[in-house]
């Protein structure tokens, strides 16, 4: 089921916590510090991105998630699962007709799944057990592992 970006934010909003059916803007949106970054990547060094060029985007990619996280909860609800992974949001791109990003999110997918070895069927990798907590490295890697999970 296809909805447009406002009837995805009106849903989101309706579903916040509370019931007040509000997000603050900063709960809606990524932080414009990322966006502004992600942004620089691909210009020059010496280009400059107006604070207004940085909130469009801001709202764009914001919504743009929204909108393929919708399609593809409503996928699960379909197929009575409660969890979205990766194999759900690239199925909505392809079914919100964006199809050209589906092999290289295929293929990113397996080799992310191959490196942090989750099982196909949605497992999250095993912690290994600590004997010892004076080795804090340990306890980041383990953070970052949590981070990365699809």
């Amino acid at each position: 089921m296809v909805k447009d970006a406002e009837g995805v934010a009106a849903a989101a909003a309706a579903a916040s916590p509370g019931g007040l059916g509000e997000f603050r803007e900063q709960d809606r949106f990524l932080p414009t510090a990322n966006i502004a970054r992600i942004m620089k990547r691909n210009l020059p060094r010496n280009a400059k991105i107006s604070k207004e060029a940085k909130e469009i985007v801001q709202e764009c990619v914001s919504e743009f998630i929204c909108f393929i996280t919708s399609e593809a909860s409503d996928k699960c609800q379909h197929d009575k699962r409660k969890t979205i992974n990766g194999i759900d949001l690239i199925w909505s791109l392809d079914s919100l007709g964006f199809e050209n990003y589906v092999d290289s999110l295929k293929l990113y997918l397996a080799k992310y799944r191959e490196k942090v070895k989750v099982e196909p069927d949605n497992q999250q990798p095993k912690k290994k057990k600590k004997l010892s907590h004076d080795n804090e490295d340990d306890d980041e890697e383990d953070d970052e592992e949590e981070d990365n999970a699809i």
